[in-house]
């Protein structure tokens, strides 16, 4: 199985990135499924319908979202009506929708998709991501139930996401991080046969502060004082993800890769 996983996408030059070269990925390099984290989509606040929408035209199969999942209070209801947005499974237990789903493909196959927020430097504490994460993994065995896993690890810490790709190795076809919207370069396959990256970078203009237009970030960190709000750097956008290749037999990854895509980091791709 051919996977994409997309990391977060960063307001309209992050939406504008999906759709212009996600269409062309999918053809490409003949992806069986693509995932993407959308949870800043929307002004760089959560993700609303419409936009939901947009990146699932683009050829998304399914969109996670994370710690800002219903900062657009339109999503609260629309994630009931669209079973391919995913939030995260150890949200508050009233959250509507779901934290992991199985989704059919075609020849039989299947493939779930799961995501879990971390604790450490988050704005609140969540439910236990590693108990929450277990019994998702416990009920659907890889290579058994389904044939692939894709686990997206939504937190701060490096730490922590490493944590969660060895609690995983074997069990889950992927782990990967997002959140911090900065790409790291250690993909790999673990020992047990899990495809792992720290983080999969955000799709947003890199010439920012973590996709923001940086004139009031450097402010604040400058001055310590605020003049307006944080508004998404609309600059031309990087498509930064990870690309993963299973045995449908055993779901185990056989190959993972970095990908960058335009804009202005370095390219990287299967």
């Amino acid at each position: 199985m051919r996977l994409l996983f997309l990391g977060d996408v960063m307001g309209r030059a992050g939406r504008a990135a999906i759709a212009e070269r996600l269409p062309g990925l999918r053809a490409d390099w003949q992806l069986d499924f693509v995932v993407v984290n959308g949870e800043n989509a929307t002004a760089g606040n959560g993700l609303s319908e419409p936009h939901a929408k947009e990146i699932l035209a683009a050829g998304a199969d399914c969109v996670t979202l994370g710690d800002h999942a219903f900062d657009q209070k339109d999503m609260l209801q629309f994630i009931e009506a669209e079973p391919r947005i995913v939030r995260p499974v150890n949200f508050a237990k009233t959250a509507p929708g779901r934290g992991a789903r199985v989704f059919d493909l075609p020849g039989g196959r299947k493939i779930l998709v799961a995501q879990v927020l971390g604790q450490v430097f988050m704005r609140r504490a969540f439910d236990d991501p590693f108990s929450a994460i277990e019994r998702v993994l416990a009920a659907h065995p890889l290579g058994w139930q389904v044939n692939a896993v894709l686990v997206d690890m939504h937190c701060e810490a490096t730490s922590e996401k490493m944590a969660m790709g060895h609690f995983c190795d074997g069990r889950a076809s992927l782990v990967v991080g997002t959140h911090t919207h900065v790409p790291t370069a250690d993909a790999m396959i673990l020992p047990g046969g899990t495809g792992y990256l720290s983080d999969a970078g955000m799709c947003g203009d890199y010439l920012s502060v973590i996709g923001m237009d940086k004139a009031e970030p450097l402010r604040r960190f400058v001055t310590g004082m605020s003049k307006g709000r944080f508004e998404p750097a609309k600059g031309e956008a990087t498509l930064s993800g990870v690309f993963v290749e299973t045995d449908d037999a055993t779901g185990k990854a056989t190959r993972v890769m970095p990908v960058r895509v335009g804009g202005r980091l370095p390219q990287a791709a299967p």
